[in-house]
């Protein structure tokens, strides 16, 4: 853990690594080592270990632990680590002391396992977490957990909570969320945490979220970090190459099948060169003609960038 408050680390590309499983099924520590020293060294701005893209969800307390040590000492305070948690409270109460134990800066609440709570349910469950963990927490709004203005508004007041990630997608929504905040002279983090957040980054810069999760920097991180330089710097003609060439194409391919935003990541990872396995069930490896069209997109992806000479 680095001493600084995590809130003014989190500027640049954030790194969600997977978790690398060996051929028998069980964590393989030193591939996922590799995999999280490869994406500190390229230039990633934090590591968000265990999260979706990590199938979290597939994780026994132990490994999830034993994971968030490892990219704690492969970041070596070079970035901070920011470790996922989840399903009810006193389990997501247990993740987060896990992570503080290995070392983490700060977690990502991520929704409440199944259940669709009202506002009133998602802000003690939030609060409840914060509440009994030292760390910084960054809550994650999806699926069954989309927040109103007001409840984002509660949770800016909450000692603890210092972000709020949007993977939902309603860009009114978050645009009255951010407003909200703002008028009460509150501050909040804001990511995009779409699962290929390239294909709406410009959508999201316009309201004010300028940070977002690359799940392409975990297999190309040159891809990525080319799109973020351009982003950043309001290079429309490189973004827009980018998104119609490669990220656009590359969504179309995700939702091909079911668990791709993770699947096809990992596969991805496979062809870069990192042996991080399969994924667990139930999820499935994508299908071998989506494998062939993935790594063509990759080619395509590079040649792009020569020819935008990003």
């Amino acid at each position: 853990m680095t001493t600084a408050p995590l809130a003014g680390r989190l500027d640049g590309l954030l790194f969600f690594p997977v978790t690398a499983f060996a051929p028998d099924g069980s964590v393989d520590l030193d591939a996922f080592r590799a995999h999280v020293r490869a994406g500190v060294d390229a230039g990633a701005a934090a590591v968000f270990a265990c999260c979706g893209t990590g199938e979290f969800h597939a994780l026994t307390p132990e490994e999830f632990r034993d994971c968030v040590a490892t990219a704690v000492e492969e970041a070596a305070g070079r970035v901070p680590v920011v470790a996922g948690t989840g399903y009810g409270t006193a389990l997501a109460i247990r993740y987060a002391r896990l992570a503080e134990e290995a070392g983490a800066d700060g977690l990502l609440a991520m929704p409440p396992y199944l259940v669709v709570a009202d506002q009133a349910g998602l802000l003690r469950h939030y609060t409840e977490l914060a509440a009994a963990t030292p760390l910084d927490v960054i809550v994650y709004q999806r699926d069954n957990a989309i927040l109103t203005p007001a409840t984002a508004v509660a949770l800016a007041r909450t000692d603890g909570i210092i972000g709020l990630k949007d993977g939902h997608g309603d860009l009114g929504l978050m645009q009255r969320i951010v407003s909200a905040v703002r008028a009460e002279g509150l501050d909040l983090l804001y990511f995009n945490g779409l699962p290929t957040a390239e294909l709406t980054g410009a959508a999201y810069r316009g309201i004010g979220v300028t940070l977002y999760s690359s799940a392409v920097f975990c297999f190309a991180p040159d891809l990525a970090l080319a799109f973020h330089r351009a982003l950043t710097a309001g290079d429309d003609a490189t973004v827009d190459l980018l998104v119609d060439g490669f990220y656009r194409p590359l969504v179309e391919l995700r939702d091909q099948g079911r668990g791709y935003a993770v699947s096809l990541v990992k596969a991805a990872v496979r062809m870069a060169g990192t042996d991080v396995g399969e994924v667990r069930p139930p999820l499935s490896e994508p299908a071998p003609e989506h494998l062939r069209e993935l790594a063509l997109l990759v080619e395509r992806g590079r040649a792009l960038l020569k020819e935008a000479g990003a």
